[in-house]
């Protein structure tokens, strides 16, 4: 996801504050700041079998001793503004051309809902998703962790926003149980090679596992395995793409650190992640391809996007696609029984009190929980939860929003497929044909 700072006017020429207030050169001023931007016979795995009842709730589905419940969500953002309202805020320079200080982030948030109680303790930011997580209590929680996390002050030269969260602030992650980052994605390596060693330090250590970048190429590319509580097995695959903003220099070498970038969409990259997914999942299991990829705005899903995702699941294996990137979620399919997530989203970010593409509501996210059969890898059920960011919190969203969000996700949906409808306690239900 390129994250442009004060995006829009900002993304092709500079901004000057002006007290709370924020002028563009193009003449114009504003309170918040202007954002960018099969056919053939179906094997019996693969053949439609009767959707759960509106009644199953999620809980209910996480009772379910023959099913695997994920968590899955957006882009985790907990550098830069949030990172200063955490315990340990580490050093607020930053070196974009439209803020100097990640205070500033946190000032226009304030600016905009009012006073973050910093410093806030850890569980903060998740606020109302904790209960949600609790309750669901999902087999494996997987998310894109898109900051650095690092003391490094050596940023990435060629790139205008670096984000980074200061290592004592980690438990902030581990509050919500988290047991997958994935980091194929570019704000990783902001502060360097260095900075990427130390995040995958710092993770390791507080024994939450990593997909998508490593010290070698081998390692970047080799899946998490996430083991449930009844024994069964998740493999967690990271990839990224030049499409979502990681420059071509971030890719792991033999003998460097980066992120597993994917070089083309192509049938040649399908075949070499079969042989990874097959190797990983010859005994069993489900796996996920969690890849960044594609534009920040616009629910607009390129041919080539889905028929990569179609690809995956038929010839590499893949159970789950997680895309994320845009700031906003987009349609989701469900493909031969097995669900692609185009676009997550954003879910825990500083942009509060930034203004533009208003219409795409990226204030509002969205928690994520396929069920999926193991046996067959085939999609069960599948129950989202709108959340609202405010004052860096996660909020329970009201039901104007989980409204708009429903008829979002109808609208962008019918082209796939799948419809939601409104289930108990503000959740959604997906459907498919």
């Amino acid at each position: 996801m390129d994250r442009r700072g004060f995006i829009g006017c900002a993304a092709t020429m500079p901004l000057a504050l002006v007290g709370s207030r924020l002028a563009s050169p193009l003449g114009s001023t504003c309170t918040r700041v202007q954002v960018e931007e099969e056919g053939g016979e179906l094997a019996a795995r693969d053949r439609p079998r009767p959707r759960p009842s509106r009644e199953c709730t999620l809980a209910e589905a996480r009772a379910d001793p023959d099913t695997v419940t994920l968590f899955l969500c957006g882009d985790v953002m907990t550098g830069r503004g949030l990172d200063q309202v955490l315990p340990h805020p580490g050093d607020p320079l930053l070196h974009e051309p439209y803020a100097r200080s990640a205070s500033r982030y946190v000032e226009l948030a304030e600016a905009e809902n009012g006073t973050i109680p910093a410093p806030v303790d850890y569980s903060y930011p998740w606020g109302d998703a904790l209960a949600e997580l609790a309750r669901v209590a999902p087999d494996a929680r997987i998310i894109n962790l898109e900051t650095s996390v690092t003391t490094s002050d050596r940023h990435w030269p060629r790139k205008g926003i670096h984000y980074r969260m200061h290592p004592a602030n980690i438990p902030c992650i581990a509050a919500a149980a988290v047991d997958c980052c994935v980091l194929a994605n570019n704000h990783v390596i902001d502060w360097g090679f260095a900075g990427l060693r130390e995040t995958l330090e710092v993770l390791k250590a507080a024994g939450i596992q990593t997909a998508g970048a490593g010290l070698d190429s081998e390692q970047a590319a080799a899946p998490a395995t996430l083991t449930t509580g009844d024994g069964r097995r998740v493999f967690v695959f990271g990839f990224g793409t030049e499409t979502s903003g990681i420059p071509a220099d971030w890719a792991a070498q033999a003998d460097r650190p980066g992120v597993n970038l994917l070089k083309d969409l192509s049938p040649k990259t399908v075949r070499r992640i079969a042989g990874q997914v097959e190797g990983a999942k010859s005994e069993g299991g489900v796996g996920v391809a969690s890849i960044h990829w594609g534009a920040n705005w616009g629910y607009t899903v390129p041919a080539t996007q889905r028929e990569f995702a179609h690809r995956l699941i038929e010839e590499a294996g893949v159970d789950v696609v997680h895309g994320h990137s845009s700031h906003h979620f987009k349609g989701i399919e469900v493909h031969r029984g097995r669900p692609i997530l185009y676009g997550c989203g954003d879910f825990l970010n500083d942009y509060e009190g930034i203004s533009g593409r208003d219409q795409y509501r990226s204030d509002l996210v969205l928690l994520y929980f396929p069920v999926i059969d193991p046996s067959t890898g085939r999609l069960v059920r599948f129950r989202l939860l709108p959340m609202r960011i405010r004052r860096f919190r996660l909020n329970r969203a009201s039901r104007d929003d989980v409204e708009w969000v429903r008829d979002t996700l109808n609208r962008e949906g019918k082209r796939f497929g799948t419809w939601v409808e409104s289930g108990s306690a503000g959740e959604l239900e997906l459907r498919w044909t």
